[in-house]
């Protein structure tokens, strides 16, 4: 076993190249913090950024809500699941020490951390798995932690890299397991894999219990020695997984309660694109990113080939290598190894599981000696004849082929050379080291502008969220009335960013009642519903006690064709308070035309809502797609129609992507493409003295427009309606990170309705709460008085009781190892055992090894 400092020097080692070779890239790239782009993902931007200054504002004390309910976010939602799937990594609380306003910085700090800690916790693995070169074994580590799923597609989504930590470390509580060392080590470190990220962690512990079962059975332990490694790998899973239980089962009953998102089947991808994406240079979304050094590939192919391996071993390691890799194109694994549900977006998450084999293969081929030339030859011939397969997929580009030329040569070379001399074996080193790092830095620089081409750009904090969130403190009067930080996003959490208590929210978990109540009221989304936009409407603004709205200019990285020099605003209006009391009864439940679902949320008829006619520019009339929708496509339309002179002319129309005009007024831009993306209702302008509406739609995509796309609101009607709801609303109103307290007016009766969407775990008055057309509600109290309203996200209270049952039972099994230990000693020093066997002089001393 090798002592502390080979494994110090190869974690270093490891930890070093990993850092160098991503910072390396991404300067190259121009990314953050090394140039003006972010990383991104597709419509969310860096979405993850304000999830980490939402704990940089709890750690500080200075959020909207605690850590069971977010006032910030989706005008009220559920926060310990968010919590459990983005923020409760160790990592995650190195943000405190940042300003808030480098947050930024403190998110590409701890991705890098979190890759360097892979790459530490791989190079320490391996050297428990068998002894060997400490710097082979570095080099190893880094190559796993600069996988091309770590560079591609985790390091914009920092969760997702706590798998890529969790792995080495599993394996290695599974070798503890297996020896009966560290009883209580393990289960508490499955814990925190477990509580970082229960989804990567799932596929980590798949991934160690393969390799597990491969050393039990490589190992030849006889049979007692097996069950009872099994044994102690089992329970130090149960119990780490027990112990995680109040963050683990929240987070697993916020998924079910969440907006189902993108339902997408897997197709698996064709092998020659498998087989690019083990290739340099390449990039696919929907292929695994199996990028690995060409050293690393070279090492784990030769495996197959080396006579110096046993072949009990041999073969165990290289069939699992090559079973992970079928299980990935095949659908009843592929579902197991997502939990039994194809994921939205990639549906290659494990690949960092096969990663991880790869690296564990190439040591082990190592680890016996320096592979001889026939396996080199082999593994060589073996990797063109995959290369030459990868020829017939189109990812691959003119960068791929001479950058894995020159990573084989250089990586055969080192090879040839390491065991002939110590100073050749130095000049090995630097070879194989240096064109791994070589590689990655190129890989990563590759897939940064990859993303940047393909996706959404965004820029880093600036001169923008200063003037927003300083815009946004001068107006906030939370809980008297929200402040919303603007239709006109430059994440789709901005509210967590730049603060106020808006109606966008991005989450895995966002709420399926939220998305379908701003659905019915005119809301727009993109990334399938998940990502819920703010609604800029006065009847809505109304319902949910927003006070005052910050408007501005559209971020510039979002990709707008049409110019937009507007100062940022503030513009406020009366709002009722936060709880409201409705008259008694049962709503009309939502309908089709989100202008009468706003009215009957309102409680008040506010709109007109004419009849509209849609012809071509030709004149000509428009079909029908459906009975409630006009077919359109590329080109230019007229809608037309009357309403009230004075009033205020709006437009929904959710499918259309293009632009529209009332009258010589500006051009509205609607980004609609349904179900992907739905457009948000959106203001016109203001309906000219002789009451003709005349829209130009000038959509650039086919799309719908709904035959009642246009409502004209009266704003006296309006006005009239917030009067009455604040009249008879709440007289106080107490806001607490786990629910609301509010006064009601003497004599109350009817339905008490807070401004918050009813997702599952609101009680009020010790029930659960009603709903009202998608709100949380009560019956007024039959006194009158005061109305107590609480929160608590569903599985907390059955996670506390699994976690505190969790710990009693590693502390008694503690205290029982602790008392069999100590009655062994006792034993020993109270028996006088047998005389020393006399030494003989020729004898050897014992050394360690």
């Amino acid at each position: 076993m090798p002592t502390f400092r080979p494994r110090l020097r190869a974690g270093s080692l490891a930890a070093l190249l990993t850092v160098a070779a991503v910072c390396a890239g991404d300067a190259v790239a121009r990314v953050f913090p090394f140039g003006p782009h972010t990383r991104s993902v597709n419509d969310l931007g860096n979405q993850f950024v304000p999830f980490h200054a939402r704990l940089w504002d709890l750690l500080h004390g200075n959020a909207d809500g605690g850590l069971l309910l977010n006032w910030s976010s989706g005008y009220g939602t559920s926060f310990l699941p968010d919590l459990g799937t983005y923020l409760t990594s160790p990592f995650a609380l190195l943000v405190g020490v940042f300003p808030r306003d480098r947050i930024d910085l403190a998110v590409y700090v701890v991705t890098v951390l979190k890759m360097a800690s892979a790459a530490a916790l791989m190079a320490l693995f391996l050297l428990t798995l068998r002894g060997g070169r400490w710097w082979v074994a570095g080099a190893l580590g880094g190559s796993y932690a600069l996988c091309g799923w770590s560079v591609a597609e985790a390091s914009y989504n920092p969760m997702w890299l706590d798998g890529l930590v969790a792995l080495p470390l599993l394996c290695l509580v599974a070798e503890w397991a297996r020896t009966g060392r560290h009883r209580i080590a393990g289960p508490l470190l499955v814990a925190v894999v477990w509580a970082a990220n229960f989804y990567t962690a799932y596929m980590a512990t798949l991934g160690a219990a393969l390799v597990l079962a491969v050393r039990l059975f490589t190992e030849r332990d006889d049979r007692r020695a097996v069950v009872r490694g099994l044994v102690r790998a089992v329970c130090t899973v149960g119990i780490g997984v027990g112990l995680s239980a109040p963050v683990l089962l929240p987070v697993y009953l916020g998924t079910k309660h969440a907006y189902p998102g993108w339902d997408r089947p897997f197709a698996p991808a064709t092998w020659p694109d498998v087989l690019a994406r083990l290739l340099p240079a390449t990039y696919s979304f929907f292929t695994p990113a199996l990028f690995l050094g060409t050293g690393t590939l070279l090492l784990a192919v030769a495996l197959a080939f080396q006579r110096s391996v046993p072949g009990r071993e041999r073969w165990a390691w290289a069939g699992l290598v090559a079973g992970v890799a079928l299980s990935m194109q095949w659908e009843p694994t592929h579902l197991l190894w997502h939990a039994f549900a194809t994921p939205n977006g990639s549906p290659y998450r494990q690949t960092f599981v096969l990663a991880g084999l790869l690296v564990i293969a190439a040591w082990v081929s190592v680890s016996y000696g320096w592979p001889e030339r026939r396996a080199l030859l082999c593994g060589a011939a073996v990797l063109v004849l995959l290369a030459a397969g990868a020829g017939f997929s189109d990812l691959v580009t003119g960068w791929t082929y001479p950058l894995f030329a020159v990573g084989l040569v250089a990586a055969a070379c080192a090879l040839v050379l390491a065991g002939r001399g110590r100073r050749l074996a130095a000049l090995a080193a630097v070879l194989l080291i240096g064109a791994q790092a070589g590689q990655a830095a190129a890989a990563t620089a590759y897939f940064d502008r990859q993303r940047l081409n393909r996706l959404d750009d965004y820029a880093p904090w600036g001169e923008r969220q200063r003037t927003q969130a300083a815009v946004v403190a001068g107006a906030d009067g939370w809980p008297g009335y929200r402040t919303d930080p603007g239709r006109e996003q430059t994440t789709t959490n901005d509210p967590l960013l730049v603060g106020g208590q808006g109606g966008a929210y991005y989450s895995s978990h966002t709420p399926a009642v939220l998305t379908r109540t701003m659905r019915a009221l005119g809301g727009g989304w993109t990334s399938n519903g998940r990502a819920v936009q703010s609604l800029d409407n006065p009847v809505t603004d109304a319902v949910f006690s927003v006070g005052a709205r910050v408007r501005g200019p559209r971020d510039p990285h979002q990709g707008s064709n049409v110019p937009d020099d507007r100062p940022v605003t503030v513009s406020r209006a009366e709002a009722p308070p936060l709880v409201t009391v409705r008259g008694p009864g049962v709503p009309v439940p939502y309908g089709r035309s989100p202008f009468r679902n706003q009215e009957q949320l309102l409680g008040s008829r506010v709109y007109t809502v004419p009849t509209t006619v849609l012809r071509a520019a030709d004149g000509g009339t428009v079909a029908d797609k459906r009975a409630y929708d006009y077919r359109v496509g590329r080109g230019t339309y007229t809608l037309t129609a009357a309403c009230p002179a004075g009033s205020e002319a709006y437009l929904w129309s959710p499918d259309m992507f293009g632009r529209a005009r009332l009258g010589d007024g500006p051009e509205v831009e609607f980004k609609g493409q349904l179900p992907a993306r739905r457009a948000a209702m959106q203001h016109l302008g203001t309906v000219g003295g002789g009451g003709s509406v005349r829209v130009t739609l000038t959509p650039v995509r086919a799309g719908t427009v709904p035959h009642g796309a246009v409502g004209c609101l009266d704003r006296a009607r309006l006005a009239s309606a917030v009067t009455g709801l604040k009249r008879t609303g709440a007289t106080a109103v107490h806001v607490t990170g786990h629910g609301v307290r509010a006064e009601l007016p003497p004599g109350t009766t009817g339905t008490v309705v807070i401004a918050a969407p009813r997702i599952a775990g609101w009680s009020c008055q010790g029930r659960p709460a009603d709903s009202y057309l998608g709100l949380v509600a009560t019956p007024a109290p039959a006194r009158g008085g005061a109305v107590d309203c609480t929160f608590r996200p569903p599985g907390l209270r059955a996670g506390a009781v699994a976690g505190a049952g969790s710990l009693a039972v590693l502390v008694l099994g503690g205290a029982a190892l602790a008392y069999r230990r100590r009655r062994s000693e006792t034993g020993r020093s109270g028996r006088p055992g047998p005389d020393p066997a006399p030494q003989l002089s020729g004898a050897p001393e014992p050394v360690e090894v």
